[in-house]
């Protein structure tokens, strides 16, 4: 029989406040298509380039660990989304779920937008420390 580890991360602060219509407004008209600064890596991996704060916002919300989940549930994924920011950006199904990729291109599509507000204490910790 298998067993399989589940871990779980605590994130470090709150996260992805609710997204207003306007911001899923402008998803819809862009279709949530990739920024111009998606590559492919030589391993076929799909890649973002991201902003050094980006980084460290996710290094404090999850360790940097795409299928982190808070210990209530509520936050998912490597930036620690709640599902309804996660749909506002476009994503669809469980962030926790979703290619690193996919959570890369939502996060940086809702920095973009709002710069470090969605994360309150890890985006005043990541400019502190950039």
């Amino acid at each position: 029989m298998r067993h399989r580890l589940l871990v779980v991360v605590v994130a470090v602060g709150v996260t992805a406040s609710p997204i207003t219509a306007a911001i899923a407004a402008q998803d819809a008209e862009t279709g949530g298509a990739a920024p111009p600064t998606s590559r492919e890596k030589s391993s076929g991996k799909k890649r973002i380039k991201l902003p050094k704060i980006l980084k460290k916002i996710a290094e404090c919300e999850s360790g940097g660990n795409p299928r982190a989940i808070s210990p209530s549930g509520k936050y998912r994924g490597k930036y620690q989304f709640s599902r309804e920011t996660w749909r506002a950006m476009g994503g669809h199904g469980d962030p926790a779920k979703a290619s690193e990729y996919e959570q890369d291109k939502r996060a940086l599509k809702l920095y973009k937008l709002r710069g470090t507000d969605p994360w309150p204490y890890c985006g005043k910790w990541a400019r502190e420390h950039s």
